[in-house]
């Protein structure tokens, strides 16, 4: 058992994202083996037992190669690209050792066992690409790529379990051809949230933001122009800022009185900028358009509220540097509200999926029907049980489980039984589960602890997406190694044993 993944064709991603800038790609099946030529890296021997080394056999680079080529718009025009084990290699290792592009691009230079993971060939003190080309990989590797590099990983590590398990009997009989005819294996399912690299936002900050920006687009609009230069009040609006800013318990007047004051001067800025884009020769920028544009609902946004004295809107933007970001409400002691994306996953047998990712607050317990029927696909059964927290446990999912033979944890919905050692066995069992249920919420904290789920630095929503999905890759990965390294001491010790 070596840990090697093999080869195999799989379905091609349909959507191809847009790239900013023209590559070639050209397909490099050969890669870098250790086992082939130990001595070929920079002329000494890497050891076997380092964890890169052991990490890159676990990884299906060949099967990768097909997936990334077809994010090339046309893989013959353009520089020539890196290579997708550089790419996704060096994904990896950002993520796992928890670091800036910057930082992991220093390290990958003065470590070889990381040059050898990412596919080079010799030992070179030089960086391998520049920072900024992390961003075009995050580009690239879309979220419905990095989904099913994950699936393939969990695939091979329930190859590692079955072999495992049958110890060399059933040879002739693979899973796919044995029937089943029953539920088995545990679903747990629960749902996160993915906080986003923002300041905790105030509608009095959210304003002063949307004004600066605004004070920017005309400054740079009035370049080169012979008229003069409007009056903005910017002076006096920050002034007026910083005094509440300072004041660090305000009153409901006084904010009432900061919002009205910077609404003014919010829409006396959107009022120049739009007579200036209609009038001047210099147009802005396609960035600082989308910036016009989200200020322009946040105004309105905002001025509802403040009219109509609530504090809730639909679709409220909380950032206009990060517009698609919304406000999750999780209600948890530390945090009541966080800001990001919400995440539902699924955990099997140690591997965790993504089931649904949004922006957008929503009711993880309608996940619950697709994640089963997810199972069903991958394992070619139902599950036998789901654990999962009280909020799945309605009505309409009670009815889908029992239809299915599917047992879910906690009481059955409406009175308890009469039969009081039947309800204390109920009791019992409900504590036992909500202990193996909380396997889960230990993913989630090792994802925020270990990894950087507890904050997501990149600014773009396409690449904060990939950046989660590699959170539960790498975890993947970890999961999977650990239980090779498992499975070999085991194999010894029974080996030990035999000859003993």
């Amino acid at each position: 058992m070596n840990g090697i993944i093999d080869a195999g064709e799989i379905p091609s991603n349909p959507q191809k994202p847009c790239i900013w800038r023209v590559e070639m790609y050209e397909k490099k099946t050969i890669q870098v083996s250790f086992d082939e030529n130990p001595n070929s890296f920079i002329g000494a021997q890497l050891s076997p037992e380092n964890r890169w080394v052991k990490l890159a056999q676990i990884i299906p680079w060949s099967r990768l190669e097909g997936h990334y080529h077809q994010t090339f718009a046309n893989p013959k025009v353009g520089n020539p690209a890196k290579s997708c084990r550089m790419a996704i290699g060096s994904l990896i290792i950002k993520e796992r050792m928890k670091l800036s592009d910057i930082e992991m691009l220093e390290l990958i230079r003065e470590n070889p066992y990381m040059q050898f993971f990412i596919g080079m060939h010799s030992f070179s003190d030089r960086a391998p690409f520049d920072a900024s080309t992390m961003t075009y990989f995050r580009k690239r590797l879309t979220p419905e790529i990095l989904a099913e590099i994950n699936q393939m990983i969990i695939e091979a590590g329930k190859e590692d379990d079955h072999h495992d398990d049958n110890d060399g009997c059933d040879a002739g009989m693979s899973d796919e051809d044995k029937p089943k005819t029953k539920n088995e294996g545990t679903l747990i399912l629960d749902a996160t949230c993915a906080p986003a690299d923002i300041h905790f936002p105030t509608d009095v900050a959210l304003l002063n933001d949307s004004r600066e920006k605004l004070e920017e687009m005309i400054d740079d609009l009035q370049e080169g122009c012979d008229e003069k230069k409007p009056r903005t009040y910017r002076q006096k609006a920050r002034k007026l800022y910083l005094r509440f800013a300072r004041n660090r318990k305000p009153r409901y007047k006084q904010i009432r009185r900061a919002i009205r004051e910077q609404l003014g001067f919010v829409r006396r800025d959107l009022e120049l900028v739009r007579e200036m884009i209609a009038r001047s020769s210099r147009q802005p920028t396609p960035r600082q358009m989308q910036y016009w544009q989200t200020i322009q609902e946040v105004y309105q946004q905002q001025l509802e509220m403040y009219e109509q004295k609530k504090h809730k809107v639909d679709d409220r933007i909380v950032s206009i540097h990060q517009p698609w970001v919304r406000p999750i409400v999780r209600g948890k002691a530390t945090a009541e509200v966080e800001f990001g994306a919400k995440i539902s996953v699924s955990l099997v047998n140690g591997y965790a999926l993504i089931e649904q990712l949004d922006w957008n607050a929503f009711n993880e317990s309608g996940d619950l029907q697709a994640a089963v029927e997810r199972y069903r696909e991958r394992h070619g059964c139902y599950p036998e049980r789901i654990l999962a927290d009280k909020i799945y446990r309605n009505r309409k999912n009670h009815q889908y489980c029992a239809g299915l033979d599917i047992r879910m944890n906690g009481p059955n919905l409406g009175r308890p039984p009469k039969d009081k050692k039947l309800y204390d066995e109920q009791k019992r069992q409900e504590r036992s589960e909500a202990g193996e249920r909380n396997a889960v919420e230990g993913k989630f904290g090792e994802a925020k602890r270990c990894y950087t789920l507890s904050r997501m630095m990149t600014h773009l929503k396409n690449t904060s997406e990939v950046s989660i999905h590699m959170t539960f890759l790498v975890m993947n990965l970890e999961k999977r190694l650990r239980d090779i390294i498992l499975l070999f001491y085991s194999c010894l010790s029974a080996e030990q044993l035999t000859f003993a």
